[in-house]
């Protein structure tokens, strides 16, 4: 048995992670070996497909599985007092165990040709633009974010329509490219700027980034806890001053507060102590380029947006990953 805590008896766990290729669900196989080599013989682990969103933390609340990965890692907040999709349904006893780091931010980008700046311009000229963002289905966080987004800036799907416009949307943001690149769409509202799907996109069409009000940012952080961030200039092709949008970072480690301690303690232990195994797996892609950002550092990863496990606390706390409360 490798070095480190171990569980001399034997365990079954459900974790719950993406439709099954991406990387909530690697960091799921990931953390499945480190636990099933340290624990007993007839240990059991399983993981289930998800989208990574609402569904995720619903699964954690309601009992379904012991473990997921939800993203971005400040949407899962609302739950813990029911606030937005929880409402009627909170889950105070929510807890983290960690963060995978994951630097991310969801982005509108509108083809230049339109000459659209900023969101007075699409208030004031109504274009008839074909929007291409993710379904807002009680599920899928990007959909939840970008039309709650457009629709306190005044952009509700009703009026977009009354312009000629409409929006063309997908579960997934890779599909929400696709839109664009094949001029199904005009503009795409979506997150994941990391990957090769916007990298192509900005290499091959001129594009306009138009940065969210600060009153809409100040108004979905008081109401949602949802945090903005800056682009810097230059990421993208195109994208000559710094963008003030909404950050959408990290993959979350949720569970409920009753998991046995030892669990996670020892969960605490592989996140902190053998995140080379994951980090391996990313190093061929620039770190500003990699769906997640690396190197991981505890003290990094031991941060959370919601409280962490008091067994995962402890855990950090005496490696002195974070301070004693």
């Amino acid at each position: 048995m490798p070095n480190g805590p171990s569980l001399k008896r034997s365990v079954t766990l459900h974790f719950m992670g993406d439709w099954g290729q991406a990387n909530l669900h690697r960091v799921c196989g990931w953390l499945m070996q480190e636990m099933g080599d340290r624990s007993g013989p007839y240990s059991r682990f399983a993981t289930w497909n998800g989208r990574g969103g609402i569904d995720s933390v619903r699964a954690v609340g309601r009992g379904v599985v012991d473990l997921a990965l939800t993203t971005p890692a400040a949407f899962a907040r609302m739950a813990l007092d029911g606030r937005g999709p929880y409402a009627g349904e909170p889950y105070p006893f929510l807890r983290a165990l960690g963060t995978v780091p994951q630097r991310d931010r969801l982005v509108l980008a509108i083809d230049a040709s339109r000459n659209i700046r900023s969101f007075d311009d699409l208030r004031e000229r109504r274009p008839p633009l074909r929007i291409a963002t993710s379904v807002n289905d009680g599920v899928n966080n990007i959909g939840l974010a970008a039309h709650t987004i457009l629709d306190l800036a005044g952009i509700t799907r009703e009026k977009l329509e009354s312009w000629g416009g409409r929006f063309v949307e997908a579960e997934r943001p890779d599909a929400c490219i696709e839109f664009i690149k094949r001029g199904e769409a005009d503009a795409v509202f979506q997150e994941a700027i990391m990957t090769p799907w916007w990298r192509e996109l900005t290499e091959a069409r001129d594009l306009t980034f138009v940065p969210i009000e600060r009153a809409v940012l100040d108004k979905v952080e008081r109401d949602f806890g949802w945090p903005r961030a800056v682009l810097p200039a230059g990421y993208f092709r195109n994208l000559p001053q710094p963008l003030e949008t909404l950050d959408f970072s990290d993959f979350m480690i949720i569970v409920r507060d009753d998991m046995p301690d030892d669990i996670a303690e020892l969960l605490a232990f592989c996140i902190a102590e053998t995140s080379e195994a994951l980090e391996i797996q990313y190093r061929h892609i620039p770190p500003d380029k990699s769906p997640v950002t690396y190197p991981l550092a505890p003290a990094e990863m031991a941060k959370t947006a919601i409280p962490l496990h008091p067994a995962a606390a402890r855990y950090y706390v005496s490696k002195g990953y974070i301070a004693k409360s």
